[in-house]
This record gives C-alpha cells, structure tokens and sequence, in this order.
C-alpha cells in the first residue's frame, strides 16, 4: 500500500480563491497573448503557450514560472530549434535532439521552462513559417503572458515576479519582514538549494518562509497551554465612537499607549485607533490643505472647530480580533509582522481584553524560563 501513495496525489486541495487566480488569470492572459498576436501581425498562439500560461497563473512563485525562465527560455528554446532543423537533414530524430539541446541551453542560460521543450519540438517539427513565424509568436506571446501574469497577479493581491530578498520589506528597509528573519542568510539558502538540485523547484524567497512558518509553528508549540485569556489586559481605557480627538490624543500622550480601543455602550467593540492613524490623518489633513503637519494636528484635535473630529472618523474598523481561549502561538504572526500592535480579546461582539506586544513578549519570557 505505501507504494502505490508515490502514484496518489501528493498536492494539497485547492481553495475557491486559488482556483480563480489560477483558472481566471488563465482565460485572461491568453485572451491578451491572442489579442498582442493578432495585432503584431496576424498569429495566432501555439500550444506551449498554454502551458507558459499554467506556471505564470497557477505557479506564479515557481522558478520555473518567472519573467526570465518565460522569455528567455522559450525564446533560447526557439532559436536552438530553428537553427538545429536547418542545419540537419529532416528526420522523426530532429524534434527530440532539438529538445535535447534546448534543455541544455536553457539550463546555461539560467532560464529553465518546461514550456521551452514543447516551443523547441514543435518548432524542430516543422512549424509554418519558418523563423519569420516562430520567433514572432514566441516571443510576442511569452511577453504578453509575462505582462498579464504580472497585471493579474498584482489585482489578485500576489507578487509575480516573486519578490527578492534584497527588495525592501514592510517599512522599506533591506531587512525582512520580522517572520522572515530566520537563522541562515539569503546566500546559505541559495547554497542549501543548489547542493539539493532544487534551485528549479523553489526559490530562495520560498524557502525563507517556510523555515520561518516551521520556526513559527515551533514557537507556538512552545507556548501550548498559555490562551489570551491568561495574558490579556483586562482593566481597559477605551473611547466611545463620538470621544473628541483631543482626548484621544491625551490618552496617548499621558498613558503611553499605543492604541485605544473604541467602544459602543453595550460594551461591542467598534475598532480600535492606533497612534499611528492619527499621525496619517493630520498628513491627510496637511496634505489636502496644503499647510504644515503640526498644524493640521493641531487642527485636527482642536475640540472648538465647527466639526470636531471624534474616535469614529479615524478608527480602524476591519481590526483582527481573538477569544479568550485562542492560544497564545495564534498571536505570534499578528504581533510580529509590525502592522499591529495590540489585538483586541471579544467574548462575542464585546471587548473583554487587550493582548499587546509587551503582553507577549511577557508570556513568551515565562515560558522559556519554565522551558
């Protein structure tokens, strides 16, 4: 039985939305390709485009799926095939040497993509039109799908081509995002990838995270046993919706806070506000009016204005919240990512407590005492 498992699926259930990306960006990016073609001269597209089309939208973080696998492997894959046909006698032989030596080339020139083989074959077989045709449908048809992978891509919220490491992370620096920092730097991973041959198979981005989720998954195992309910703020300072800016701004000021939740009178949760959306409403506020950023603050909390600003106009509404019983590990990927620094605990739609990064950090300190 453990035998006959290699030949069972080894990939994981899709989800609705993976199936839109993949199959929706699909229908798109070929219709484009079609539509650059027909234009470009009048060609129409060739069946290893479809198979460009299942990386670039299905497996947009695949090696084998980025800009330059795309372009230059199903061009080099061309010309390899172009030039071997017409310098050999034709023969059932040509296409599969033409292959050969399209891999090769391929692999030289970095830009490994399984659709190249199908380009090469078909093209060593005989394709109508010689080169005046093949290259043009290649190359105007690779490009349109690599333009309409990245539109695609980018609307469907993924990053194509798959960012790189030295790109920067969230707060635009050269350093990674806080889940992402893991023991082993960009140029060990590359090693640890070619030394397995696995360079075709997923890149040093993929790889980071997920030694980083498996880190993660580590730590949270680690805290089994904590729920926010063990570590969570309870005695609260919390605003109503139509609480002047002012005071908002003296709870920051004199508590040291760096978030207020807001709060209906049933005691339900509305949002929360943190200090940093009020420093994005004042440069809003300075920007539209074109004065100075202190000034708009000052503005902007002044209770004697025609239409005081109150909680509700810059609370964040769409915040992530826990249960009293949701384990502490849950909050390792809210409280690290730098976007949030507190998260609210609700029993139902009312607030019961806060968990915040110091809450955290606490409990993690705790637990590695006792570990």
């Amino acid at each position: 039985m453990s035998t006959l498992k290699g030949y069972l699926p080894v990939m994981g259930r899709p989800k609705p939305v993976d199936l839109l990306r993949a199959a929706g960006g699909a229908g798109l990016g070929l219709s484009f390709g079609a539509l650059a073609l027909h234009l470009g001269g009048g060609f129409g597209l060739v069946a290893p485009l479809g198979a460009t089309t299942v990386l670039v939208f299905a497996a947009p973080n695949s090696p084998l799926a980025q800009p330059w696998s795309v372009l230059v492997g199903n061009t080099v894959s061309a010309v390899v095939a172009l030039a071997f046909a017409a310098a050999m006698p034709s023969g059932p032989w040509v296409g599969p040497l033409a292959v050969a030596l399209a891999i090769a080339a391929m692999m030289l020139a970095r830009a490994l993509h399984p659709p190249g083989g199908a380009v090469a074959f078909l093209v060593a077989m005989g394709m109508p039109g010689g080169w005046a045709a093949a290259l043009p449908v290649v190359v105007v048809g690779s490009t349109a799908l690599v333009l309409g992978g990245v539109a695609w891509n980018r609307l469907v919220g993924r990053h194509y081509p798959l960012r790189q490491v030295a790109e920067p992370g969230l707060h635009g620096t050269t350093d990674a995002s806080p889940t992402a920092r893991i023991g082993l730097d960009p140029a060990e991973l590359e090693g640890i990838l070619q030394d397995y041959r696995q360079t075709a198979n997923i890149g040093v981005v993929d790889l980071a995270r997920l030694v980083g989720a498996a880190e993660e998954a580590a730590a949270a195992r680690r805290m089994e046993g904590f729920t926010c309910a063990d570590i969570m703020s309870r005695d609260l300072v919390t605003v109503g919706p139509d609480t002047p800016l002012s005071q908002v701004a003296d709870h920051f000021r004199e508590r040291g806070f760096t978030s207020v939740p807001v709060m209906a009178r049933d005691r339900s949760l509305l949002g929360v506000i943190y200090q940093i959306d009020l420093i994005q409403k004042a440069r809003e506020d300075a920007f539209h009016n074109r004065q100075g950023l202190m000034k708009a603050f000052s503005r902007m909390i002044d209770d004697y204005r025609s239409s005081p600003v109150t909680a509700k106009d810059v609370m964040e509404r769409d915040v992530p919240r826990v249960g009293r019983e949701t384990p502490v590990g849950a909050l390792l990927r809210l409280l690290a990512d730098g976007r949030t620094p507190a998260v609210p605990v609700v029993d139902g739609p009312q607030l019961v407590g806060v968990v915040t990064r110091t809450d955290l950090i606490s409990a993690l300190a705790q637990r590695l005492a006792l570990g």
